[in-house]
C-alpha cells in the first residue's frame, strides 16, 4: 500500500533520518561540551552509522566538512572525538584494533561504517572489470606496493616512495597510482588518517575477519575474478535499503544518488527498480506519494512508524556544510525545502551569487538562509547572508533570529568572540540580524 505524505511529513522524515532532530542521536548538542571523550566519540560513531556515509573533502573554512557534519548534529563535539570515532584517534600509523570504519568511493570519497565493506564488493568488481582509465598501469609499482605493505605496513604514500612526480597535484607518482588502484580493488584499505594523510594497509590485516568472510560458508563470496563479497545483487539490495533509511523518503533518483549506484550501462535503471521492488515486496521499503512531487517515492518503514507515533520534534538550528548529506541532491533539496541551492566553491569568484563556502541555515525544520563564513582570528565574518523571502519579499522574523543563533553557536564552536556581518540580502534585514546577534 502506498502511503500518502504531506510536504511537511516528508521534511520531518528526512530530518529525523539525518539525525537533525534532537533526541534521535545519543547525545544532545547542549550536552556535547560537558560530555566525556568516550561519550562524544560514541555519539559520532552512532551518527556515522545513522548516515551510512560522510563525505570527505579537503576544503576547510570553519572546519573540514566531515567535522561540520557532526557539529550540525551533535554541537561542539570536538575534533578529538570525531577522529577517535572515524580513525581510532592517536597520532601513530597503526590501524585501530578492530577497525570500525573505512574509506571508499560512495557518494564521493567517504568515510563508511566497516560493516558496509562487504556491500562494496560490487564496485570493486566493477573497477577490476573496467581496468585502468586515468593512468598507464604501473605494473612494477603495484607489485612493490603489495610487498612493502605486507612487510612494513601500515604506511603513508610518503613512506612508500612519495605521492607526486612533480609540483602539480594531479602529477601522481607510480607508487601513488598503484596504491590507489589497489584501494579501488579492495586489496588495500584506509581505516586510518593521521594529520589528514591516508594510512594504507592490506585489507586482510585491517578489515576485521567477520566483514571479509560470510557468516555461513558460501562459495559465491569469491567470484571468478577473485573479489571477495556478496553477489552484486545482494550488495545492491543492502545499499538500497540503507539508502532509503538514511534519506527517510526519496524518489528513485534520490535513493540511488546516496552511493552513486547509477543508473548506468552497467547498472541500468530497470535492474535497480526491480531490486527496489523486491525490497518493497518483503516489507523492507515502503512506497509513498509525496505532496508536490511528480515522481513516486520510497520511504523507510521505521521512519513512517515514528512519524505516526509523533516521534521527533523540531529540527536543530545550525549551519550545514555544502557536503552535508541532507543537501547532497540539489533537486531533492528544492523539492523538500523549496531551497534552490548551488555550491559555488568551484565557480569563478566574479560569477558567484552567494559566496565561496555557502552554508545553508537550518531552523525550525526549514532552510531559511545561506551564509558565506570566514574566520579571522577572534572574529567570525558572515561575509554574505542571503535570506529566503516570503511571497511579498519579506524575511520572517524567525529566520533572522534562527540565523543569528546559528552564527553565534558557530562562532563559539570555532573560538571566535564576535560575529561581523557583511552584505545582507535583502539589505532591509540587516539591522534586524545585527540586533539579533547582540
Amino acid at each position: 500500500m502506498t502511503v500518502e505524505l504531506s510536504a511537511a511529513d516528508a521534511r520531518a522524515l528526512a530530518l529525523r533520518a539525518q539525525g537533525l532532530v534532537p533526541g534521535v542521536l545519543p547525545l544532545r548538542p547542549a550536552q556535547a561540551s560537558r560530555a566525556s571523550l568516550v561519550r562524544r566519540s560514541a555519539a559520532v560513531d552512532a551518527s556515522l552509522r545513522a548516515l551510512g556515509a560522510v563525505q570527505l573533502d579537503t576544503v576547510s573554512v570553519l572546519a573540514r566538512s566531515h567535522e561540520l557534519v557532526q557539529y550540525a548534529r551533535l554541537g561542539a563535539i570536538g575534533r578529538e572525538a570525531v577522529e577517535e570515532a572515524y580513525w581510532g584517534g592517536g597520532k601513530g600509523l597503526e590501524h585501530p584494533e578492530g577497525a570500525t570504519t573505512f574509506e571508499y568511493w560512495s557518494h564521493a570519497a567517504s568515510i563508511l561504517p566497516v560493516e558496509e565493506w562487504p556491500l562494496f564488493s560490487f564496485r570493486r568488481r566493477a573497477y577490476l572489470r573496467r581496468g585502468f582509465h586515468w593512468h598507464k598501469e604501473p605494473t612494477k609499482a603495484i607489485a612493490q606496493v603489495r610487498r612493502q605493505l605486507a612487510a612494513e605496513g601500515p604506511l603513508t604514500t610518503t613512506q612508500m616512495g612519495g605521492a607526486k612526480k612533480g609540483s602539480d597535484w594531479w602529477d601522481w607518482s607510480d607508487t601513488k597510482v598503484a596504491v590507489e588502484w589497489l584501494l579501488f580493488l579492495g586489496e588495500v584499505v584506509c581505516v586510518r588518517r593521521v594529520g589528514w594523510r591516508r594510512v594504507y594497509d592490506l585489507a586482510e590485516r585491517a578489515i576485521p575477519e567477520e566483514h571479509r568472510t560470510p557468516a555461513v560458508a558460501d562459495p559465491a563470496w569469491v567470484d571468478d575474478e577473485g573479489v571477495h563479497g556478496p553477489t552484486d545483487d545482494d550488495c545492491l539490495r543492502g545499499l538500497l535499503v540503507r539508502s532509503v533509511r538514511v534519506m527517510g523518503v526519496g524518489t528513485f533518483a534520490d535513493i540511488v544518488d546516496v552511493h552513486r549506484l547509477g543508473p548506468s550501462r552497467v547498472l541500468p535503471r530497470p535492474r535497480l527498480e526491480a531490486l527496489l521492488a523486491e525490497l518493497v515486496a518483503d516489507g523492507r521499503v515502503a512506497t509513498a506519494a509525496v505532496e508536490g512531487w511528480a515522481a513516486p517515492a520510497y520511504a523507510d518503514p521505521a521512519g513512517l512508524s515514528a512519524l505516526a507515533a509523533g516521534s521527533g520534534g523540531r529540527s536543530r538550528t545550525t549551519l550545514l556544510s555544502p557536503f552535508d548529506s541532507l543537501v547532497w541532491h540539489r533537486e531533492r533539496t528544492e523539492r523538500l525545502f523549496g531551497f534552490d541551492y548551488t555550491m559555488e566553491l568551484y565557480v569563478p569568484q566574479d560569477q558567484r551569487v552567494h559566496g565561496y563556502f555557502t552554508m545553508p541555515v537550518l531552523h525550525g525544520g526549514r532552510l531559511v538562509a545561506r551564509v558565506d563564513p570566514k574566520r579571522d582570528k577572534q572574529v567570525l565574518h558572515a561575509r554574505q547572508v542571503t535570506f529566503e523571502t516570503g511571497r511579498r519579499g519579506a524575511v520572517p522574523a524567525s529566520a533572522v533570529t534562527g540565523t543569528a543563533a546559528a552564527l553565534r553557536e558557530a562562532a563559539s564552536w570555532v573560538g571566535s568572540t564576535s560575529v561581523a556581518v557583511g552584505r545582507v540580502i535583502p539589505e532591509r534585514a540587516r539591522d534586524a540580524l545585527v540586533a539579533a546577534l547582540r
